[in-house]
């Protein structure tokens, strides 16, 4: 006999079908503050807008760019091997970087909402064969659906909390329904299979953190020279996708360190461009001179803030400078994925809220590969010592990238695992070249 839906999750349904109505105007309103995208409004109530490809259809949803960084390379495997793959997102930042990052047989939908209208019709247009959520994307109306379907549904690079765990735990009779419609959980670590197990996942592996197989973020040669050109000697440390309030913790760290380092250039990179003119105001207002990557503004003598307003040129602003803040960290943002800077040689600094990332920056930690600021004095403290004594910055930059070449191999792993258990071609040139 079938499992019973939970009351709760019935609850969860019914009022998401009568509130969706409403969801026109939330809609609206984030379009408002560019967190939507008026023009492709029906993908998010569930309308494809295009027909559904012939042949095997992978579908993963990643919500923002950092979920959508760690399975690029495992899209490009799937496509490489003739699979079409379906990258849906929430984020517009991360529907950006999938039109300028997917491979020619993978293309970009936003999620729909979670209510059974709109997940409905998403999921009759793209029937996809294997369907897969990253990380800690847990909806109960969409769970519910894949539930009732013949398709294969998986956690991927799953993550969970202890803090997590314990709150499903209190909600027994939801978490046990909601984890037991997952056919298959991989997991990031040991532990967190474990809380998935605890939890009731049927069926959990653990190949590793996709995150580690993060390719070495790439930049036009000719751009870094130009720039190193324009800053000459001067010494320069990035605060890099911060977020609203952090903007102001960089800005008062480089007052202070400019104190000892006077040409000090602090190149400050927002997670989301579209606050750039906000930020620039404001630290115009603070009388700091500031040139935009964005408008083409070269790095004068006068310039003290060089904003990073573009995506997509991480690795450019990474090489730029020999110490990093990692954003996300100060705040409820969880922190961001601390790879692409390990591999491109900047000393990492963080702030202490970093879970969506833990794992990574636990081993980081333990082995010295990446400072951590309790608090925003902290951070000065540390940026400045790094500067201070930039052989310690080099030392520091090296062992946290020998901590992520060790940990590589969990892509190959997932797809080994996918291959076996459900009906796609992973031997394509991209399994080919994984083992090479």
């Amino acid at each position: 006999m079938a499992e019973r839906r939970p009351f709760l999750i019935s609850i969860y349904q019914s009022l998401a079908w009568a509130l969706t109505p409403l969801f026109h105007v939330l809609h609206w309103w984030r379009c408002r503050s560019g967190k939507e995208i008026s023009g492709r409004k029906s993908e998010r109530f569930g309308f494809g807008s295009m027909p559904r490809p012939t042949g095997t259809l992978v579908w993963i949803h990643a919500a923002s760019v950092g979920e959508t960084m760690s399975v690029l390379p495992l899209i490009e495997a799937l496509s490489d091997a003739g699979n079409r793959v379906l990258l849906t997102t929430v984020t517009v930042t991360s529907a950006e970087l999938a039109h300028s990052r997917l491979p020619e047989n993978a293309f970009h939908q936003f999620v729909p909402f979670d209510a059974p209208g709109p997940v409905d019709r998403f999921l009759n247009h793209w029937n996809p064969d294997l369907a897969m959520v990253v990380e800690s994307e847990i909806w109960p109306c969409l769970f519910d659906r894949m539930r009732q379907r013949s398709s294969p549904f998986v956690l991927l690079n799953g993550r969970l909390s202890d803090s997590s765990m314990r709150s499903w735990q209190r909600l027994s009779r939801v978490s046990g329904y909601i984890f037991n419609c997952l056919d298959l959980v991989l997991a990031q670590s040991k532990t967190d299979a474990d809380r998935f197990r605890r939890l009731g996942c049927k069926t959990v592996e653990t190949p590793g953190n996709l995150k580690f197989d993060a390719p070495e973020p790439q930049l036009p040669l000719e751009d870094l020279t130009s720039l190193k050109e324009q800053i000459g000697s001067r010494p320069v440390w990035l605060a890099a996708l911060t977020h609203p309030g952090e903007d102001e913790i960089a800005a008062h760290a480089f007052k202070t360190l400019e104190k000892e380092f006077s040409d000090l250039l602090l190149v400050l990179v927002p997670r989301h461009p579209a606050r750039a003119d906000d930020i620039r105001a404001q630290l115009e207002l603070q009388g700091l001179s500031v040139s935009s990557r964005s408008r083409g503004d070269r790095i004068e003598r006068e310039t003290r803030v060089y904003l990073g307003d573009t995506l997509g040129e991480m690795g450019l602003y990474y090489r730029l400078a020999p110490v990093t803040f990692l954003g996300g960290s100060f705040n409820d943002a969880g922190g961001h994925n601390p790879v692409e800077a390990a591999l491109t040689g900047s000393a990492l600094v963080t702030g202490p809220r970093v879970s969506n990332a833990r794992a990574v920056y636990k081993d980081l930690w333990a082995a010295e590969g990446a400072g951590r600021a309790s608090s925003p004095e902290k951070l000065e403290e540390l940026v400045g010592e790094l500067l201070r004594q930039p052989q310690m910055a080099v030392e520091q930059a090296e062992r946290a990238r020998a901590l992520v070449e060790a940990g590589r191999g969990a892509l190959a792993k997932t797809l080994e695992i996918l291959e076996a258990r459900f009906p796609i071609e992973v031997r394509g040139k991209g399994h080919e070249a994984l083992h090479e």
